[in-house]
């Protein structure tokens, strides 16, 4: 059984304030952590993912994985990779199975975008993280939603400290 942590939410207004909030969350990554995307087309998911890659130092630039599904984008450091997921195109849980990203999930940092409803089964802890957009007119503000889901997100959160940019609200 997991438990689930009471979620932080996070106003972001623009989208350079989005890969801020990724290379900060950079920094409480290790290897076999698992992160959950959700939000509309658009809403700032690959950016997100884009700061987390500039916080993990990996090699190459981080694009959508709409159409290959999933990359894997190596640490330029001591690091652990990213694995990159767009599970948006996928059926169900057994074609996200069929990937076999638990054979290198141990060693990297995955990111599932659209993975809500599928990818939870591949890690008892994870960070679910859901960005949804501002009201109509509202440009580029998002409001990032992150739970921890497991033991190991129980007390690493509180360390997501900010003192400029984003705020939790």
């Amino acid at each position: 059984m997991t438990s689930e942590g009471k979620p932080t939410v996070i106003e972001v207004p623009t989208a350079e304030d989005m890969r801020v909030l990724g290379v900060r969350l950079a920094g409480l990554l290790r290897a076999g952590d698992l992160l959950v995307l959700s939000g509309d087309l658009g809403a700032g998911k690959t950016t997100l993912t884009q700061g987390i890659g500039e916080g993990l130092k990996i090699r190459g630039p981080v694009t959508s994985p709409t159409f290959v599904i999933a990359r894997v984008h190596p640490s330029l450091s001591d690091g652990p990779s990213l694995v990159h997921v767009d599970a948006y195109r996928l059926g169900g849980f057994a074609e996200l199975d069929d990937l076999d990203l638990d054979a290198s999930l141990a060693e990297s940092v995955t990111i599932v975008e659209w993975g809500e409803g599928l990818a939870e089964g591949l890690a008892e802890d994870r960070l679910e993280i859901a960005i949804s957009r501002g009201p109509a007119g509202a440009s580029e503000r998002r409001a990032v939603k992150i739970t921890g889901v497991g033991a190991r997100w129980s007390a690493v959160l509180n360390d997501l400290a900010w003192s400029d940019g984003p705020r939790p609200r």
